[in-house]
């Protein structure tokens, strides 16, 4: 066991340390405004937790008490809410939250190597922070941006189909301090900064609203699809000896593999001689 393990002896924490008084009077202060946006003030409780951790880099125990006491909640609706959610940190981490994705199609297309290549290249593993405290590493089981694959965050912004190059410049310019942008969005700032952000207050960055971003074209060509936008040389079904053909999307052939976005279709309701249910009463 190394030195800065701490051991359990199953005694009861201590009461959470308090704010400095002029750090919970700017907190009360905000988080009176963001429960006027609500109906109920326990809504408030996730950009509250937002709040926190926007003031300490990730949410502490004097975090989650100044939440309950605010919402009038135990702290054990809050715990039950903070452990929840990855967003939420729940110790220390880096200026910069850099998450791979691992999951199934990211991690074929290269996430693998990528989040390999950064834990080698920074001296850290899983979850781990730099010695300069600049990078936290970990890998995430999806960015839903499977369309993007590899994708890497920083921040909660998007860096589509990267690499192990790309990603590895990425981190250095991280920590050199210079300005990176995302593929989709407004230039990265801290994340304690992107907390704030996210608890609700405006970037007052100049030019950041102007540069967020939206869906990228790969990730609209299924709401042109559903919306009957044609597209060129488009086909909804493919052969099934996979050579493509020209042309529109057709009516497919008997020998093609029908989709379920092929309709109308049969079905055992509307043909009479494939009826639904049981060919045969019970117990014959």
């Amino acid at each position: 066991m190394t030195a800065n393990q701490e051991v359990s002896l199953g005694m009861p924490q201590l009461p959470a340390p308090a704010y400095p008084a002029d750090v919970r009077a700017r907190l009360d202060a905000d988080a009176k405004e963001v429960i006027a946006r609500y109906p109920g003030s326990r809504s408030a409780l996730l950009p509250l937790l937002h709040l926190v951790q926007s003031e300490e880099g990730y949410v502490s125990r004097t975090g989650m008490a100044f939440c309950a006491e605010t919402l009038d909640l135990t702290t054990a609706e809050v715990t039950a809410v903070a452990t929840f959610y990855s967003m939420y940190r729940r110790r220390p981490s880096g200026d910069y939250q850099v998450g791979v994705c691992t999951n199934t199609l990211c991690a074929v297309m290269g996430g693998d190597a990528i989040f390999d290549t950064l834990k080698e290249h920074l001296g850290v593993g899983n979850n781990e922070t730099t010695d300069d405290g600049k990078v936290t590493l970990e890998h995430i089981e999806c960015n839903a941006a499977c369309d993007f694959a590899p994708v890497v965050m920083v921040n909660w912004e998007f860096f589509d189909n990267q690499t192990p190059e790309s990603a590895t410049q990425l981190v250095d310019d991280l920590i050199a301090g210079r300005t990176v942008e995302p593929t989709r969005g407004a230039p990265i700032c801290s994340y304690k900064e992107t907390a704030r952000i996210l608890a609700g207050f405006p970037d007052e960055r100049p030019g950041a609203v102007e540069a967020s971003g939206g869906a990228g074209a790969a990730s609209l060509v299924g709401l042109k699809l559903a919306k009957g936008e044609a597209l060129p040389k488009a086909r909804v079904v493919a052969p099934r000896d996979g050579r493509p053909k020209e042309g529109q999307p057709h009516d497919p052939s008997p020998s093609e593999h029908l989709s379920s976005h092929d309709a109308p279709q049969q079905t055992s309701a509307s043909d009479p001689e494939h009826p639904a249910g049981p060919a045969a009463e019970e117990g014959e």
